[in-house]
């Protein structure tokens, strides 16, 4: 008989742990707490305009090829892939703006007109940063960090030595580079992946090859293209799903989960896989006994930034806008601060923009266009509509400022998105957006283990455990995870 597997959550890490494992002849049951698969990269419609309300960002395309390899599926027969030309654009305190090229050689020359030295520089910071990439998702990201000697790998313990893969993303930036605008442009993906860079290993700067070498691309669609691709892989390799579920408790019988309670139904099963936030399994789903961390474990952790979004629809074109855009408040590290350190809301918010119908006309109403706003913020927050509307008016009026473009007239809809909204629809402990922060002290074998130690078919998975933040790791994850249950399936 085929073993029954149960997986909560029909995010990217579910999604990528069903097919993994059905693809290799495993019974699969995803149960999802919300009516639609995805997590949280949903897809809404209104007025005509498609709307993304999770990840809008389409970097390291190798990774996410690799999978659809893996499960002997060509992603090109699910995905038209266009990449950005500018990768994306930034504003500086000064309201100058700064586009950076997709050609790599150009990009040199960007560097060069920036700093003496530029292109020299970023040829061997980029470098580096490639053999970090390597590392980080050829090893590190291959194996499930249980211990420090899954870290014990020949070219990491070189790396560490010759590559500073251990300091700071911050030191590590600024060995390289003195020009201003060049660090914000490096530093300012770790911050939206979830991280500070005072914090943060420079073993991250593996972000910046993927990003500024593999390049920023767009799925036409939308990134939801990409979930619907998975579900329909999923389901064609016999994944079933029950969505509109939740979760409610689940059901232990020695050392071995029995059953998964909903409040439709009770399902048995063999082995389970948690892809649902790993805290709200532990604390809200498993009794005391059962779980790896308590509370107190639980509120010493760094987690990523949460963030207020709006989706907005216009009734005019932005003819000179670009796909990606962030715009810089006068102090970018007090910015950080007020996130990580003293948390409360920004007095000065850096924010970051996305006009994909600029690149997808698909997606709007003819002569409209559809604008993403994220501005980064603590998590915990106080968050009521009078807060909301608050930074609605200044993101608004900073961005016609900045851009020129007049859009306060020309709005057709808008809808909000923030910590009670993660909270309530993702069971997103405090209201984060990404999950666990990448510091020194949360990498590797130091995140939440993948392995449940009171329980011995139970697997977590997603972006608070290894390898981390953002939809490429998600995807890894559920690979890891699957294959791991597989292991352990074999070994009882």
């Amino acid at each position: 008989m085929k073993q029954k597997i149960v997986i909560i959550g029909a995010g990217f890490s579910g999604l990528a742990a069903a097919i993994t494992l059905a693809h290799k002849g495993y019974d699969v049951l995803v149960i999802e707490k919300n009516n639609d698969v995805g997590g949280r990269a949903r897809q809404i419609q209104e007025n005509g305009f498609t709307i993304d309300i999770g990840p809008t960002w389409y970097w390291m395309p190798d990774i996410i090829e690799n999978f659809f390899r893996s499960i002997d599926e060509n992603i090109n027969d699910h995905l038209k892939l266009v990449r950005l030309d500018p990768s994306y654009r930034i504003y500086d305190d000064h309201k100058t703006c700064y586009d950076l090229p997709a050609n790599y050689q150009e990009l040199e020359q960007f560097f060069e007109s920036m700093e003496d030295n530029g292109a020299v520089k970023l040829k061997q910071f980029i470098n580096e940063a490639r053999y970090k990439y390597g590392i980080s998702l050829k090893q590190l990201s291959e194996k499930p960090q249980y211990s420090f000697r899954d870290s014990l790998d020949p070219s990491i313990t070189k790396g560490t030595i010759h590559l500073d893969l251990f300091g700071t993303y911050e030191k590590h930036i600024k060995k390289y580079f003195d020009n201003k605008i060049i660090r914000l442009i490096l530093e300012f993906p770790i911050v939206f992946l979830g991280g500070s860079t005072k914090t943060t290993p420079a073993l991250y700067s593996s972000i910046n090859y993927g990003e500024l070498f593999l390049g920023t691309w767009y799925p036409m669609g939308g990134i939801y293209k990409l979930v619907e691709s998975l579900y329909e892989i999923a389901l064609k390799k016999g994944v079933r799903f029950s969505l509109n579920n939740p979760v409610t408790s689940i059901n232990v019988d020695g050392r071995k989960v029995s059953e998964v309670i909903t409040n439709k139904a009770t399902y048995k099963c063999d082995f389970l896989l948690g892809s649902a936030d790993y805290q709200h399994i532990e604390q809200s789903l498993l009794i005391e006994k059962y779980r790896n961390y308590n509370n107190d474990y639980w509120n010493s952790r760094t987690l990523s930034p949460s963030c207020l979004l709006f989706q907005i629809g216009l009734s005019k074109k932005l003819p000179s806008s670009c796909h990606h855009t962030v715009i810089f408040g006068n102090n970018f590290h007090n910015h950080i601060k007020e996130i990580f350190e003293s948390p409360n809301w920004p007095h000065d918010p850096t924010f970051y923009v996305c006009t994909p119908s600029i690149t997808d006309p698909s997606i709007a109403p003819n002569n409209c266009e559809l604008l993403y706003f994220l501005l980064p913020i603590a998590v915990g927050l106080e968050d009521d509509e009078f807060i909301r509307e608050h930074y609605y008016d200044i993101i608004i009026e900073k961005y016609e400022s900045v851009t020129n473009n007049k859009i306060k007239d020309h709005i057709l809809f808008k809808k909000s998105f923030c910590i009670s909204d993660f909270m309530h629809d993702y069971n997103a402990y405090k209201g984060n957006a990404y999950g666990l922060a990448n510091t020194q002290r949360q990498t590797a074998y130091l995140k939440p283990s993948m392995r449940n130690n009171q329980i011995d078919n139970l697997i977590y998975l997603g972006h608070m455990t290894v390898p981390g933040p953002g939809v490429p790791p998600a995807i890894v994850s559920g690979q890891i995870a699957a294959n791991e249950a597989i292991k352990l399936i074999k070994t009882t």
